[in-house]
């Protein structure tokens, strides 16, 4: 039995409070890190469109029944395959994962795709994820065609953060800790591959271990990256006064985080990382209290893509990770970036809405690893009925 709507609630209005604070400060930034530049204004001026198309998209995710989500997650998952497979011919502006011609990519969509049809598909398994042949290799299968074809791209960082959304909801959804660490070890086998397959990749992984390894080029990045964090000190140089912004590459996109650092220094950066906190954490109730199965892992997934996305943007601008070139949500200069990750939360919005019966709720919700209440009553029925059976 699946929960319909009964009625609507509110807006999760912390959570979208959140959301438009970070998209605000966002424009913001943008503005302070090409304050210098001649075209300043027109990344300005772009950013506010998309984040007008943006907050659009997140009204019309928050309106949508989930089920309608639902029924054509298969169709989605092929449009993002032919976007994928296309992309690699039309590939253009030095990586084909920008669309030429158009300031467009292909893989921004594909990760709210891939976690609609991740969860229409998990949603109806129950306990049969956790039989390798139901659960294992057909993730397996589906994940490594995804993620190959964003790899042959090349986008190493958008394939790392769809197969760790994509493991996580696997997990969520019950399957068995023993296939988890097993997909986690084969997927640092075929990293490790591609790290030694792709150069620029295995650059940067060197340069993470040794960055004095590449002074004149990746290396030098880096080290610039750490200067500016190192030189906001405690509470920064004041909004629009960074000094080594100016040498960062990329600073209105990947290099965002640093140009935080410098102006708003480790208190500016801890309030920025204490807004993420709070959007994951209203996700993750959110998906707790979803009305169904789908829903509750449709909201984890966008939760855990947020959450991930943010984790390896920062932690690649501290010299945590191999530097990759992700975006920040919500915050880094990009429409195709900024519009899928606020339909993203347009979708937690919309599962906020639902209100059903608690009992009804109890016997359908999904999450965290738990088998549903029904399936472990109905197990436990037949294993009764069978040894009564035996004994007869």
């Amino acid at each position: 039995m699946i929960a319909r709507r009964k009625a609507t609630k509110s807006l999760d209005y912390p959570l979208m409070l959140s959301v438009v604070v970070l998209v605000i400060f966002g424009i913001m930034m943008i503005f302070s890190a090409t304050f210098t530049w001649k075209t300043s204004t027109t990344f300005v001026l772009k950013q506010v469109a998309f984040a007008v198309v943006g907050f659009g998209a997140m009204a019309f995710m928050s309106l949508i029944d989930q089920h309608i989500l639902r029924r054509w997650a298969l169709p989605i998952m092929g449009i993002c395959v032919v976007a994928l497979v296309g992309v690699l011919f039309m590939g253009g502006g030095g990586t084909s994962s920008w669309v030429s011609g158009a300031s467009v990519q292909p893989t921004e969509f594909v990760k709210l795709g891939f976690i609609i049809y991740m969860a229409a598909w998990l949603a109806p398994q129950g306990g049969r994820i956790r039989d390798i042949t139901y659960g294992l290799i057909p993730f397996a299968v589906l994940l490594g065609v995804v993620c190959g074809l964003i790899v042959l791209e090349p986008d190493v960082g958008a394939a790392v953060l769809i197969a760790g959304t994509a493991l996580a909801m696997f997990f969520i959804a019950g399957a068995d800790i023993k296939q988890l660490l097993f997909s986690i070890l084969l997927g640092a086998a075929v990293l490790y591959i591609l790290v030694s397959a792709l150069p620029y990749a295995g650059d940067r992984v060197r340069v993470f271990i040794d960055p004095s390894s590449d002074p004149l080029r990746t290396g030098y990045q880096i080290q610039r990256i750490l200067t500016a964090l190192r030189s906001g000190g405690m509470f920064g140089r004041g909004l629009g006064n960074g000094e080594f912004k100016q040498m960062l590459p990329l600073p209105h996109t990947d290099a965002i985080f640093p140009v935080i650092g410098e102006e708003l220094g480790m208190v500016g950066c801890l309030v920025v990382l204490g807004v993420y906190g709070l959007i994951v954490w209203r996700g993750m109730k959110i998906s707790i209290n979803a009305p169904d199965v789908f829903s509750s892992l449709l909201a984890a997934g966008v939760s855990c893509w947020i959450a991930l996305q943010a984790l390896v943007h920062i932690a690649g601008n501290t010299a945590a990770l191999p530097y990759t070139g992700v975006t920040l949500p919500f915050v880094s200069y990009g429409g195709s970036s900024l519009i899928m990750t606020l339909a993203g939360a347009g979708v937690l919005l919309g599962v906020s809405r639902v209100k059903v019966d608690k009992q009804v709720a109890a016997s359908t919700t999904f999450a965290f690893g738990r088998r549903n209440r029904r399936t472990r009553v109905s197990r436990t029925g037949r294993r009764r009925g069978m040894e009564a059976h035996r004994r007869r």
